[in-house]
Formats: C-alpha cells, structure tokens, sequence
C-alpha cells in the first residue's frame, strides 16, 4: 500500500474543510496510507518580516523532509508542473518510494526549499488558500487512486 504524506504549513481552522478533508482521507483508505502533517505559521507585520517568517517556516519544511530522505517529494507551486487527473495517477502509480506533497504557508517556499530540486505540482495557475488546496489535493490523490485501481469515480 502506497504511503503518502501531506505536509502543510498552518492548521485547517474551518470546520467544513476539516469534515471534507477527513472524508477524503476516509476513501482514500482502503488504496493508500496517508498522513497530514503541519508545521506552524510565523507571524509577520511588514516587508522586512516576510523574508524572516518565510525562511522561518522553510526551516521547517527542511527539517521535516531531511528526516524523509528516501521519499519522493513534490512541492506545491503555482508555476510547477500542471497534469491532468489521468497523468497524475499514472505518475503516482511508477513511484515505488513513499510521496510527501509539500504546501507552502501564505508566503511561499523560501529560496533554501526551492533550491533543493525536489518535484514541483501545480494544481491551477490561481492560486488557492492552503486549506483549499489541501482538500484539492486529497480529491486528486483520491481520483488517482481508483483510477489506478479501475474503481469507477473518474470519468
């Protein structure tokens, strides 16, 4: 069974999207195993600041990945690779090693994480809130799977 994780930095606040977030987890289940993990947010009040919170919560992320080094890691940007729900799930499909898909905070991913070559996935050229995009990413890692597994949700 596939393991994979989301990490993502900030918390889900809206109760309607933890209730439909964990509903995709739930049908998820029975093809993957996966995980949400958050890191905190940083605060920030002016320009000087974001650069500091920023490379703050990049630390983080790097922190968290460098004790995954054996997974294949796919950050979450606007400008990274587009595919369709198909292509997606026969991308997933050829990973052998456990997938963590990594969401930026409201700032971005510092130049630290950016530079680390790890993949990159856009899942629009509009940018979302990360608890939206959280959800977006569980229905697509949830249509990957039955996709995969011939279930009928895709059509």
């Amino acid at each position: 069974m596939q393991k994979i994780t989301i990490l993502a930095v900030g918390k889900i606040k809206e109760k309607y999207f933890k209730e439909a977030c964990q509903e995709y987890l739930k049908r998820i289940g029975p093809y993957a195993r996966v995980e949400m993990e958050e890191i905190g947010t940083e605060s920030f009040f002016g320009d000087g600041d974001k650069e500091k919170a920023k490379e703050k919560e990049g630390g983080r992320i790097l922190k968290f990945l460098d004790r995954n080094d054996d997974c294949q890691i796919f950050l979450l940007e606007e400008n990274g690779n587009e595919m369709d729900s198909v292509s997606f799930s026969r991308k997933m499909e050829k990973i052998q090693n456990p997938i963590i898909f990594v969401i930026a905070g409201a700032l971005g991913f510092s130049d630290e994480v950016k530079k680390r070559g790890f993949g990159k996935l856009s899942l629009s050229q509009m940018t979302f809130p990360h608890e939206l995009a959280r959800l977006v990413l569980l229905e697509q890692v949830y249509r990957a799977t039955t996709i995969c597994k011939g279930k009928k949700y895709h059509y």
